[in-house]
């Protein structure tokens, strides 16, 4: 089945079986291997990437479903020489251990960023009347469908903040 997407800015025709998950169609037929397979049942967001600017996991929606679409991954947020200020940030703040899990870590807090941005609320957000404070809770809630297996939480939750321009 012909899919046509738009990968970190450049236009993609793929011939894929209508059965390939994005997350296949990235990794095996593009060779973008940033976005990883954990679980591959949408429990660890390792394969968080972003569709038409929304983070979603790439193992759970299958490629055809995403003809015409946009779609960024870690390999389109920044590269070596060229990192993201959120990216910049994991680095000084050790926002990472293995790495596995810092490509969808990434993807989903570049979003997540823009969601608080466009005053979208959480479950735990306190004041539907603006702009969501940057709390532990706050990132915690909005990012608890990215496991870290190695517990760098605080540093994730600190990058997240320094790369946003706030602090503790």
């Amino acid at each position: 089945m012909e899919t046509n997407l738009t990968i970190n800015g450049t236009k993609q025709r793929l011939d894929l079986d209508p059965r390939t998950t994005l997350l296949d169609a990235l990794r095996h037929h593009l060779g973008l291997t940033g976005s990883k397979k954990g679980c591959d049942h949408g429990q660890c967001g390792a394969c968080t990437v972003m569709v038409n600017g929304r983070r979603i996991n790439a193992c759970l929606t299958l490629a055809c479903m995403h003809d015409g679409d946009e779609v960024t991954t870690i390999e389109g947020i920044g590269a070596p020489g060229n990192l993201s200020p959120l990216q910049e940030a994991f680095v000084s703040e050790d926002g990472f251990q293995c790495g596995y899990c810092t490509p969808g870590q990434i993807c989903s807090a570049t979003a997540m960023l823009e969601e608080i941005a466009e005053g979208w609320p959480s479950h735990v957000t306190d004041d539907l009347s603006g702009k969501p404070a940057l709390t532990t809770e706050e990132i915690s809630e909005r990012m608890s469908g990215n496991l870290c297996r190695c517990s760098a939480y605080p540093n994730i939750v600190e990058a997240i903040r320094k790369a946003a321009g706030e602090s503790a």
